[in-house]
C-alpha cells in the first residue's frame, strides 16, 4: 500500500473526495510517523492525537455525505496541518516558544485558524518557534533547537521553523506561520517548502501573539504554491476582531502555468558581496525558466534596500517592548515570588524572558524613551516610508520582484554563536516586504553542493497574491525542485 504520506495535499484531497482514503487513516499515518521521527526534529512543541482524530472523524462524516448528495467541499476538508505555536488553538498550549507562558492554554482560537477548522481541517499540533517569533534559526526556542531534515546539524531556519521543518519531513500536509521579518520565507528556503508572507491586514492577526504589531503577518506554507493557495483562500478575508484587518475579498486563484506577458523586476541590490555563489547561481537560473516561459525581465532598484535592516531593528523591537510589557506573571503563565508587586513583576520577567526577547525589549524600550523617540523611532517610520515607496515605483515597471530569499543556505546550529548581528543579517533579503507591507511568496529553486535547498521570493503590490501564486505555480509546473524530500529513516 502506497504510504499515505507521501501525497501531496492536492492527491490527498482527491483521495479523500473519491472515498479512496479516510480523512482518520491519513491522520494516524501523520500521527505514526510524527512519533517516528519527531523525536530527531523536535519540530514539534504539543502534539494533539486526541483531538486530531476528532476532528478526522468530523471531517469524514462531511465527506460521506458529500459523496451522497454531490456538495462541493472545501479544499481544507479532512487535511492535517500544523499550527506554529504563536497562534491560539483553543484547548492547546500557546507558549510562543517562551517559558513565561509556559502551561497557558488560551479560551479562543485564532481566526486564521477557526477558518481552517471550520473548512475541516485538521490540526495535528503546535509545532516549535524563535521565542515570541523573535529569531532566524528556531535556536531561541526555549524549549530547545528544531533540526533541519535536510541535514540534522543544521537550522530549519526560523521563526517558523518546526511548522517549516515538518512539511519538509513529511510530518503534515501544510501548515501556518507568522512572519514579521521574513519568518515564513526565510525557514521555507532553508527547508525547500514554499512560504507565502501575505499583504498586511490580508489575514486576520487575530489570535495572534503579538510581536511587532505593524509588521506581524500570518501566512501558509505548504510543498508547493498549489496546495499552498486554496488554504490562503480560506484564512483570507475581513475580521472585524483585528482592526487592521482589510476589507478586500479575495478573489479567485486562477493557477494556469502561465507566465506569458508578465514583467518581473531584478533588484541588483539583492545580490550583495558575501552572498554564497551557489543561492546566486540558483536564483539566476530560475530567473532564467521565467523568461523561458515568456516572462519579460527587466532590472529594476531598490535603492533604500540597505536601509531596511537598521530600521526594522528599531521598529520591531520598540513594537515588542510594549506588545510584551503585559507579560507579568499575574495574568498568564507561571510567576515568581518577590516581596512586593514590582518584585514579582521584575523577577518573572527576568528568569521567565530568554536573553534575545530581552535584548529586544532592552533596544525598544530605549527607542522609544523621553527625548529619544523622534530620534529612534520617529526617524526609522520615516525612512520605512522611503522602502515602501521603493516598491511602489518599482512596480510601476513591473508585475512583480524576484530576488533571493537568504545570502546563504541553512547554517549550522550554533553556527552564529553570541553574535546577534551576524544572525540578524540572515533576514537582509525579507525584511523590506515587512516594512513596505507587501506579500512575499518563497519557493525552492536548488541546491547546494551539501545538498541544503535553496529557495527564491517573488514580492508583488498590496493584495497580489493570486499572481504571486500564479507565478511560482508556473515555475513549479516546469520544474521539480519542490517534489524532493530529505531521506529520513524510521
Amino acid at each position: 500500500m502506497t504510504d499515505l504520506t507521501d501525497l501531496s495535499l492536492l492527491e490527498a484531497g482527491a483521495a479523500l473526495r473519491a472515498g479512496e482514503v479516510s480523512s482518520l487513516e491519513l491522520t494516524r499515518a501523520y500521527l505514526e510517523r510524527i512519533a517516528s521521527l519527531d523525536p530527531s526534529l523536535h519540530a514539534f512543541l504539543a502534539v494533539a492525537p486526541a483531538p486530531a482524530e476528532a476532528q478526522a472523524a468530523a471531517a469524514d462524516r462531511r465527506l460521506a455525505e458529500a459523496r451522497r448528495s454531490g456538495t462541493n467541499l472545501p479544499a481544507a476538508l479532512g487535511i492535517p496541518i500544523v499550527v506554529k505555536d504563536v497562534l491560539c488553538v483553543q484547548g492547546l498550549p500557546a507558549t510562543a516558544g517562551s517559558r513565561i507562558l509556559e502551561g497557558f492554554r488560551p479560551p479562543f482560537t485564532a481566526t486564521a485558524v477557526e477558518r481552517l477548522v471550520e473548512a475541516g481541517a485538521v490540526v495535528l499540533g503546535k509545532t516549535n518557534t524563535d521565542e515570541f517569533a523573535m529569531g532566524s534559526s528556531t535556536e531561541n526556542s526555549a524549549y530547545g533547537v528544531t533540526h533541519n531534515p535536510w541535514a540534522l546539524d543544521r537550522v530549519p531556519g526560523g521563526s517558523s521553523g518546526g511548522t517549516a521543518a515538518a512539511i519538509a519531513a513529511r510530518l503534515c500536509l501544510a501548515g501556518l506561520g507568522s512572519d514579521t521579518g521574513g519568518s515564513i520565507r526565510q525557514p521555507a528556503a532553508f527547508c525547500g517548502v514554499t512560504g507565502l508572507k501575505p499583504t498586511y491586514g490580508r489575514v486576520s492577526r487575530y489570535g495572534l501573539i503579538a510581536y511587532g504589531s505593524s509588521l506581524d503577518s500570518v501566512g501558509v506554507l505548504a510543498r508547493s504554491a498549489a496546495e499552498a493557495a486554496p488554504l490562503f483562500a480560506t484564512m483570507a478575508g475581513h475580521d472585524p476582531l483585528d482592526s487592521t484587518s482589510l476589507v478586500d475579498g479575495v478573489p479567485a486563484l486562477p493557477l494556469d502555468g502561465r507566465a506569458r506577458g508578465l514583467r518581473l523586476g531584478v533588484p541588483s541590490e539583492y545580490f550583495i558581496e558575501g552572498m554564497q555563489a551557489e543561492v546566486e547561481a540558483a536564483v539566476r537560473q530560475a530567473v532564467e525558466v521565467f523568461r523561458a516561459l515568456g516572462a519579460e525581465v527587466v532590472e529594476v532598484s531598490l535603492p533604500h534596500t540597505d536601509l531596511a535592516l537598521p530600521v526594522y531593528y528599531v521598529i520591531a523591537p520598540a513594537e515588542a517592548s510594549a506588545n510584551l510589557a503585559r507579560y507579568d506573571g499575574i495574568r498568564f503563565g507561571p510567576r515568581r515570588p518577590g516581596a512586593d508587586l514590582m518584585e514579582q513583576y521584575l523577577a518573572t520577567r527576568g528568569e521567565l524572558f530568554g536573553a534575545e526577547v530581552k535584548r529586544r525589549i532592552m533596544l525598544g524600550t530605549y527607542a522609544l524613551s523621553a527625548g529619544y523617540y523622534d530620534a529612534y523611532y520617529g526617524q526609522a517610520q520615516r525612512v520605512r516610508t522611503l522602502i515602501k515607496r521603493d516598491f511602489e515605483r518599482a512596480f510601476e515597471q513591473v508585475d512583480a520582484i524576484a530576488c533571493p530569499v537568504t545570502p546563504t543556505t541553512a547554517f549550522p546550529i550554533g553556527g552564529h554563536g553570541d553574535d546577534p548581528l551576524s544572525m540578524y543579517l540572515e533576514d537582509v533579503f525579507t525584511l523590506p516586504a515587512n516594512l513596505a507591507g507587501v506579500p512575499g511568496l518563497a519557493f525552492p529553486v536548488g541546491f547546494d553542493s551539501g545538498g541544503l535547498p535553496i529557495g527564491m521570493q517573488l514580492n508583488g503590490p498590496a493584495l497580489s497574491e493570486p499572481l504571486l501564486f500564479r507565478l511560482a505555480d508556473a515555475y513549479q509546473r516546469a520544474t521539480d525542485w519542490h517534489r524532493r524530500s530529505p531521506e529520513l529513516v524510521l
